[in-house]
């Protein structure tokens, strides 16, 4: 069940994120419950100088992976400018980069997204770029040299689920003929969103607002965990053929006449 991306091995397919939790305690108390591998920082929204329990850093376990982003970013320049700075601040090359083209969807900029993660892959970054859900685009950044492709399952924060199936289809089918993981990320809003990108053949699921605005995140981020692994057997496992009409559970041969 584990996921490999760029040679690192994650034994949870479910990535989560640092923002909006009430408190760094609580926070922390969610990784634990979902039991995560990796969790995803925005650069920009954390005070690098800041010390003992007012830096996030200290709250985040030392076996759990850091993945910076450049959340906050309009331009090329910008999230270029931020993941050199994560580079160099938190000592690792991976970096989910994220180009905003629109401050009230907060879609991808996919043409600023592809001609950074290019510039990025030449200067040694392990790249996972967070974009539309667009096969045509998802092809040029695999030739890119990304690790990954980040397709949203529907806009940041929304909590509105998959509403794309066919589309990360395609993407899917993309990616794995270049052998690199497609993550879903943005959009879910409960478990059964999670499992169902998990069932389409997502590789991963990146989420973080579905836990830290639920009623009880703690509770929500140990039922994320579980969506993406019952959505990851489900997968492998192949559903049943959709049928028209009834077929019967039990044999209708050697029934006892009436």
């Amino acid at each position: 069940m584990s996921l490999v991306i760029a040679g690192k091995t994650l034994n949870n397919r479910l990535i989560l994120g640092t923002g909006k939790y009430k408190d760094f305690a609580t926070m922390q108390a969610c990784y634990r419950a979902a039991r995560v591998d990796m969790v995803t920082l925005a650069v920009r929204r954390f005070n690098l100088e800041a010390q003992g329990e007012e830096n996030i850093l200290s709250w985040i376990p030392k076996d759990i992976a850091l993945l910076p982003n450049t959340a906050g970013c309009y331009t090329r320049e910008d999230a270029l400018r931020v993941a050199r700075l994560a580079r160099e601040a938190l000592d690792t090359p991976w970096v989910k980069l994220e180009v905003i083209g629109d401050a009230k969807s907060l879609y991808p900029d996919n043409e600023e997204t592809l001609e950074a993660a290019k510039i990025l892959v030449k200067e040694g970054f392990i790249v996972l770029p967070y974009v539309n859900a667009d096969p045509i685009l998802a092809k040029k950044l695999c030739d890119a040299g990304c690790a990954a492709v980040m397709p949203l399952g529907s806009a940041i924060g929304s909590g509105l689920g998959v509403q794309n199936p066919m589309t990360l289809l395609l993407i899917k089918e993309i990616t794995d003929s270049y052998g690199i993981p497609m993550i879903v990320d943005a959009g879910v809003g409960t478990a059964s969103d999670a499992a169902l990108a998990m069932e389409l053949g997502a590789d991963g699921v990146l989420l973080n607002t579905a836990v830290a605005e639920a009623g009880d995140p703690i509770r929500m981020a140990q039922a994320m965990d579980h969506a993406v692994l019952a959505g990851r057997l489900a997968f492998e496992s192949g559903r049943m053929p959709k049928r028209l009409f009834a077929s019967a559970s039990s044999p209708v041969t050697g029934v006892i006449g009436t």
